[in-house]
């Protein structure tokens, strides 16, 4: 180990910003954005109070109405709803030191037709989600649809799309934007062989699954620097009814191609946290470092000492932390000084509407002996 290595306390600067320490809070749906999917003033406290972390990234926010598919989450496929967020980055840049990312996010075939007035959710082929039912808009959970696969044709479209999000994001002061490429979402039926069955230019080879994600990365280096531009991928993960048998081949490949960009960083969720599709041994920081050398930032169930190794290690370059975030919107400074953590919260407060379960955690006082 260097004894110079980094650790999570460490500044990290690149191409004019910087981050005050290594620490990332991971994207988490929240659902407090309301039925018209618009920032609010709830949500800026939200954030604002974990700004501590050296970046943050918000939730997964839609890029058009088609990306619909979880209640209550945000969008920015208006200006209204870009305007909105103005509000939300303005607050969390109050306290310097801290990169502002926006997750754009299409959720594919992992949506409902409840969420499109009856019309089918996309995909890139007519496989249908195998896994739980989904809540829709009025409550009542239901089973899974087989998706329409997008033509040839409607991908310009979608790629703008990418692009429009991305210009709403600049114009609303987000430092950059991370492009959600995994979890089984779109772009990650794209990528994978399970859900990407095409025979046209965006199927079959894993050269041509890529292909999709490098346009919409490119696109998005029109409004963004690429140093401003991270990418998410989950190699490992069988949420959302995913895992391909050439997994190793596909995501090695991805990251491969990735290093040939100056990412902000590849955001790479390694750990088994949301399940492991069990089809090979699983990717990990090691295996991607020895095809891209870029930022890394590891994600997934990661607790204070595997994220210190991790660093100290040169393995990443920041880690990503998400449900200790919501019962701690201090959770750097508890790391940073030792201090206990708060208990976790119930997942029944996690998408419940209005403050309780999301602003209303309590930050560590040293004099309170209740929590010590």
């Amino acid at each position: 180990m260097n004894p110079h290595a980094p650790n999570l306390l460490s500044e990290l600067h690149w191409d004019g910003l910087t981050a005050k320490n290594r620490i990332a809070m991971s994207p988490m749906t929240r659902g407090r954005a309301g039925e018209t999917m618009t920032a609010n003033e709830l949500m800026a406290q939200y954030y604002a109070q974990r700004a501590s972390a050296g970046i943050l990234i918000t939730e997964g926010t839609f890029i058009s109405q088609e990306a619909v598919g979880w209640v209550n989450a945000p969008g920015i496929w208006t200006e209204q709803q870009g305007q909105a967020w103005t509000q939300v980055v303005e607050a969390v840049h109050q306290r310097p030191g801290t990169a502002f990312f926006m997750q754009l996010w299409h959720t594919g075939r992992a949506s409902h037709s409840d969420f499109h007035s009856g019309s089918a959710p996309v995909a890139p082929s007519a496989i249908r989600h195998e896994g739980d039912k989904i809540l829709t808009p009025s409550g009542e959970k239901k089973s899974r649809e087989t998706p329409r696969a997008l033509t040839t044709e409607e991908i310009p479209r979608l790629v703008e799309e990418y692009r429009s999000a991305a210009a709403r994001a600049q114009a609303a002061g987000f430092d950059g934007i991370e492009i959600h490429a995994g979890n089984g979402y779109l772009l990650d039926e794209f990528l994978q062989s399970k859900t990407n069955h095409r025979t046209d230019q965006y199927g079959g080879s894993v050269e041509n699954r890529f292909r999709l994600l490098r346009e919409v990365i490119e696109a998005c280096q029109s409004v963004y620097d690429i140093s401003r531009i991270g990418v998410r991928i989950s190699p490992n993960g069988a949420f959302n009814d995913m895992g391909s048998p050439d997994f190793r081949e596909t995501f090695l490949y991805v990251a491969g191609e990735l290093n040939q960009y100056n990412l902000a960083w590849l955001d790479v969720l390694d750990g088994l946290a949301f399940g492991f599709h069990e089809l090979g041994e699983p990717i990990t920081l090691t295996d991607i470092r020895k095809v891209y050398q870029g930022r890394l930032m590891a994600n997934c169930g990661y607790d204070r000492d595997q994220a210190e190794n991790a660093i100290a290690n040169e393995l990443a370059d920041f880690v990503a932390f998400g449900r200790p975030f919501i019962s701690n919107p201090d959770l750097v400074e508890r790391f940073a000084n030792d201090w206990p953590l708060n208990e976790a919260a119930s997942k029944e407060v996690w998408y419940s509407p209005g403050a309780e379960g999301y602003t209303d955690f309590s930050t560590y006082q040293p004099s309170d002996v209740s929590l010590a």
